[in-house]
């Protein structure tokens, strides 16, 4: 069904799991394709490097009188420069390392000092945490929606525009500069969610001129656990600490607290020395690969995708806009007569490719999408190749053609292979006491 590229795409970078064999409910087993990028990347080899570099060192920071703590306190402020210079920080600007983006996110939201302006397809981290919020309808085109947004913007003051750099849905990239420009006319500041965006294109806030960025680890090839918040000092030191308690302070007495300036104002407790410096080892692997082309290498893989998956007959990809000139490498679609949770199900179950279906945590836009019950996303990073890509299309083809060679059922709202005979590996195994996939899965529907 796909055809052959004059150029194949060969994985760009090693990263974990890429020779994961997977079994299938036939009895066999093949190599994992991983579509799942865009919810968590798998860590690449300079950073599985770095954290065991630095294991054998692994202490508490900052306080710490021996060797050990004084190396760990080191590397983790050097993450802070790392990351600092990955995005273009600014003299005034800040880094403070977080869990996530969605901590992020929440901190910041602490700190603004009037309304927020949002849009209507944000991921829920970033509809969610303002306190006073104000949501933009985007429209069916970008500079439709950008003129919307400067309408909301001149029509009443605003303290700051909340902008995603990269739908987690479809990819699109929304005009960062240009939005930059317009918030700073009416007096706001910007904040872009880079979640999506960082981890394929390289963001620099000085040029772009953006006040705020956060992202998160986990989508950079770094492990779960570390997030970023970049941005000016000024609202995040003027604002009540994020988390009360050690290393946020100056001096304690029983009567009064004198709060430490940014950043340690908001990194109370001990921190995640590997992930921060795991993340900050991603942020300089990226450089690297984005100057060997793997802005081109996802491009062309996105292209091979989205066409092949288009010609399947019954097949719809979801777009917000008309007229987005550039995406990521994320893919979102839904099957005709199919549920997206038993397409999912049937691409592991029978062809151990792995996509995510669902809402996303984006529940306003798939229901303006007319996807009210969800979609299948199927996300691309350094590790994917032509190879996986053709699997994917040739799979949702054979769906299309000839229908499950399985039976699924649903339950709970979760689609399984029924019976579903793979067996967990003994690290995973009676989760729930019985060992099948099915048996431990707890997740929730509502994402």
């Amino acid at each position: 069904m796909t055809a052959v590229l004059e150029n194949s795409c060969a994985p760009f970078a090693t990263v974990s799991g890429s020779d994961l064999q997977v079994p299938l409910v036939d009895g066999t087993t093949c190599t994992y394709a991983n579509f799942d990028y865009a919810a968590s990347a798998p860590a690449l080899t300079e950073v599985t490097a770095r954290i065991a570099e630095l294991l054998p060192y692994y202490s508490s920071v900052h306080r710490g009188a021996g060797y050990a703590s004084r190396v760990s306190t080191a590397a983790y402020e050097k993450a802070r420069i790392t990351v600092s210079d990955f995005v273009g920080a600014q003299h005034d600007s800040a880094v403070i390392f977080t869990r996530n983006t969605t901590d992020s996110l929440n901190l910041l939201a602490g700190c603004v000092p009037g309304d927020t302006v949002v849009l209507d397809i944000e991921h829920h981290a970033n509809l969610l945490p303002w306190r006073n919020r104000r949501v933009v309808v985007a429209a069916d085109s970008i500079s439709e929606t950008v003129a919307r947004i400067e309408a909301e913007l001149s029509a009443k003051p605003a303290a700051l525009l909340a902008v995603t750099g990269a739908s987690n849905v479809t990819g699109e990239v929304l005009p960062i500069r240009e939005l930059a420009a317009l918030a700073h006319r009416y007096g706001a500041r910007i904040l872009v969610d880079g979640a999506q965006l960082v981890p394929h294109r390289r963001v620099d806030i000085g040029d772009l001129d953006v006040d705020y960025l956060a992202f998160s680890g986990h989508k950079l090839y770094a492990p779960h656990g570390a997030g970023v918040l970049v941005g000016k000092r000024d609202w995040l030191d003027a604002a009540e600490p994020y988390l009360a308690g050690g290393g946020a302070v100056r001096s304690v007495g029983i009567d009064h607290t004198e709060w430490a300036p940014v950043p340690a104002r908001h990194e109370a407790g001990t921190p995640n020395v590997l992930g921060v410096v795991a993340l900050a080892a991603a942020c300089q692997a990226l450089v690297a690969h984005e100057a060997a082309g793997s802005v081109e290498h996802e491009r062309a893989l996105s292209t091979r995708l989205r066409n092949g998956l288009a010609s399947v007959p019954g097949v719809e990809l979801l777009t917000v806009w008309n007229d987005s000139p550039d995406s990521v490498g994320i893919v979102t679609f839904i099957v005709a007569g199919y549920s997206q949770g038993e397409v999912a199900a049937y691409l592991s179950a029978e062809h151990g490719i792995g996509v995510r279906d669902g809402k996303f945590c984006a529940h306003p836009l798939l229901a303006r999408l007319g996807c009210a019950d969800g979609a299948v996303r199927a996300s691309l990073g350094l590790g994917s190749s032509d190879g996986d890509v053709d699997r994917l299309i040739d799979a949702v083809g054979t769906l299309v053609v000839d229908g499950p060679s399985w039976t699924y059922e649903e339950e709970a709202g979760w689609w399984n292979p029924v019976p579903d005979p793979r067996p967990f590996p003994d690290l995973a195994d009676g989760a729930a006491g019985v060992g099948s996939p099915c048996a431990t899965r707890t997740v929730s529907i509502a994402s």
